[in-house]
């Protein structure tokens, strides 16, 4: 692999951009390709064998595009399939992970809560976070239900988004929560919902800049990481309406993008 190759970003739809923007803060030499698994979105609601097989497939795709590295930007996928990945793939691969651990160490109350799919709640990777970091705190699970299709749909700021999170919201904030750990990576986009809620004595937590960190610690580890000055290049794909997708990407992206279909 060469250092001038690409970095491949991808989720089942539009949430791992929050991810990808930090990769590009962080890392702007590098040349990025992200995909929106639309056409399967939510991962959530597919077996995690359908999620394994759907994330093996973009992952073949970016090594066709001869991709140097690969950010599994979705929790569901990560706990679904990263271990499957690392093993059938020769590159490095870096997944999700809920911030329990930090939010261990910043609560004031003991009690933690964590918004994610249930696909991401329910699995055994999860479990053993929880396990392994939780133990000194209460950690209180709440399933988003809704909220993916609602940022996909770009209604962050809608009055159904706003009583979907006031219902999310409303048992964790009863229980004592003072972290609240966003747990799927389209979750970032509806922040500021989110704080209005809360207030501003809770803690809100994602992982993007702790992804991009990890990321760039895997690129120095196998001297993969971008020697240039000038700003890498971005592509996108969809498996799903790349026309809807083009605005919502660039909705989200801040510029207007070109999103392409992804081959089958």
């Amino acid at each position: 692999m060469s250092s001038q190759q690409s970095i491949g970003v991808f989720d089942s739809g539009v949430g791992g951009l929050s991810v990808l923007r930090h990769v590009r803060e962080l890392l702007p030499g590098e040349s990025l390709i992200y995909v929106a698994d639309n056409a399967y979105m939510p991962y959530g609601s597919l077996t995690a064998e359908s999620v394994s097989d759907r994330c093996r497939q973009v992952v073949s795709f970016f090594i066709e595009q001869n991709a140097k590295a690969v950010v599994v930007a979705c929790n569901t996928a990560t706990a679904a399939a990263i271990e499957t990945l690392r093993s059938e793939y020769k590159l490095p691969i870096i997944g999700m992970e809920p911030a329990v651990k930090p939010a261990v160490l910043a609560t004031r109350s003991g009690v933690i809560g964590v918004l994610a799919t249930s696909g991401t709640l329910g699995s055994d990777k999860f479990s053993s976070l929880v396990k392994r970091f939780g133990s000194s705190a209460e950690v209180i699970f709440q399933p988003g239900v809704g909220l993916v299709e609602q940022v996909e749909a770009g209604e962050f700021e809608s009055d159904k988004t706003r009583e979907l999170l006031k219902t999310h919201l409303s048992p964790l904030l009863d229980r004592g929560a003072d972290v609240l750990v966003l747990g799927c990576t389209h979750y970032p986009y509806l922040s500021t919902v989110i704080r209005e809620i809360v207030g501003d004595k809770i803690t809100i937590l994602d992982t993007g800049s702790a992804i991009a960190a990890e990321l760039r610690r895997q690129l120095e580890k196998h001297d993969l990481n971008a020697v240039t000055d000038s700003v890498g290049d971005i592509c996108f794909y969809s498996s799903g309406d790349v026309g809807m997708n083009s605005v919502t990407v660039s909705q989200l992206w801040g510029s207007r993008v070109q999103v392409e279909s992804l081959p089958e």
